[in-house]
């Protein structure tokens, strides 16, 4: 018999990072691989703008059949950035019901609290996967209101779901400190491994105009306060005297860009970095397999997705114990882990700058081959769909990781 399984996310728009890539990547293995049936509800968010997508009805999109509903937009931002969408709230109250199964993604927005609420109120099935927001820092972040928003509605989705989606240990680990009922499995994000660029480092260092042995240190993610660029570009700082270029690939707040640039100019480092903004396809691809060093030093990431493209095109990764795959990139020697503090960040860097070459070519099959053999959507879907059977079946989950 055929599963239907709805997954229900604020914004699959490429602004807002991994979980709305990992989301399309995820329905599509599930239904390639199993007889499970996958739909997606979410809203036209695009961070500030509005998808150019037919609304209120079932489309093709991104290889996965998708329902788009219209989010309401005022001009204040934190009320649009909660994605309030009537529609969609219509629509779940009316078809929840012919789902076996639903798969909330994201805590504190209104698609996703919404729709755990109706999944209660029908008596259907629902996994949540939080997104990170269940983490120290995230709850740290607006502490008052999201307190509040707990105690009035998120408190009773959570203690009333199946199971809760976490992506590490780690994750698990502050979950777990909560006053919480619910039950939690850890089951990782896949990824789909890119095919590799004939001479990406070549035509990375073309593309921007930078001689063929620059040293490359990249960054490439949501340009956003929790990602710890207040202590990577002072770290850069303080190797000045190195040679290197850094890219600081990514958007975010426009707001918040600025105090980057502003971050920039104040440690002289104008000269030295390059933004192109948001990139994805081949240029996405050229940064990840031609550069030399990929840094995130975060101040918590309930995963990294970012972290393992860049493992997975073969360059080693610099992180801070905040990023959940620190302990991978350690215990496979997979890159560095450093203290989140500007020392610590630039000596790992010092130490890498002394031969990029050499350190790349000693880490770059063994990383790739760990993403093949951990993180496949193959691997992960199989296993996710094992979790729904059991949830369907009143069979106890496991810890998958």
């Amino acid at each position: 018999m055929t599963l239907r399984v709805l997954h229900v996310i604020p914004s699959v728009s490429p602004v807002r990072g991994g979980p709305s890539k990992a989301i399309f990547e995820m329905a599509a293995s599930l239904q390639d691989s199993h007889d499970t049936e996958v739909e997606i509800a979410t809203t036209n968010d695009d961070g500030p703008d509005l998808l150019d997508v037919p609304l209120n009805q079932k489309i093709f999109y991104n290889g996965v059949n998708v329902w788009f509903f219209p989010r309401f937009s005022p001009k204040i931002a934190p009320v649009r950035e909660f994605a309030f969408s009537f529609n969609l709230t219509k629509w779940l109250w009316e078809n929840i019901q012919n789902y076996d199964l639903v798969h909330v993604h994201a805590i504190f927005s209104y698609p996703s609290t919404i729709a755990m609420a109706i999944a209660r109120q029908k008596s259907v099935p629902y996994i949540v996967r939080p997104l990170g927001q269940l983490c120290e820092w995230s709850l740290a972040q607006s502490a008052q209101r999201k307190k509040i928003y707990l105690a009035l509605a998120e408190r009773k989705n959570l203690n009333g779901c199946n199971q809760v989606h976490l992506t590490s240990r780690q994750e698990q680990e502050e979950f777990n400190k909560l006053d919480l009922k619910s039950s939690s499995f850890i089951l990782p994000h896949g990824l789909n491994v890119s095919s590799k660029i004939f001479d990406a480092r070549n035509l990375l260092r073309a593309h921007f105009q930078l001689p063929t042995d620059e040293p490359v240190i990249l960054f490439l993610s949501r340009i956003h306060p929790k990602k710890g660029l207040d202590y990577l570009i002072p770290a850069l700082k303080s190797i000045a005297d190195k040679r290197f270029t850094f890219i600081l690939a990514g958007n975010g707040d426009p707001a918040y860009e600025e105090k980057v640039r502003e971050l920039i100019h104040t440690n002289g480092l104008q000269d030295r970095i390059i933004m192109p903004g948001f990139i994805e396809g081949r240029l996405k691809e050229l940064l990840l397999q031609g550069s030399d060093i990929f840094a995130l030093t975060s101040y918590s990431e309930n995963f990294g997705v970012a972290v393992l493209e860049a493992l997975a095109a073969g360059t080693p990764a610099l992180v801070t114990p905040g990023v959940a795959l620190a302990h991978e990139v350690k215990e496979h020697q997979l890159g560095y882990v450093v203290p989140q503090n500007n020392a610590d960040i630039a000596k790992a860097l010092c130490t890498y700058l002394e031969s990029p070459a050499e350190a790349k070519n000693s880490l770059s099959r063994r990383a790739s081959e760990f993403v093949s053999a951990h993180y496949s959507w193959t691997r992960i879907a199989k296993e996710l769909n094992v979790i729904y059977q059991n949830i369907l079946t009143n069979k106890s989950t496991f810890d998958y990781a």
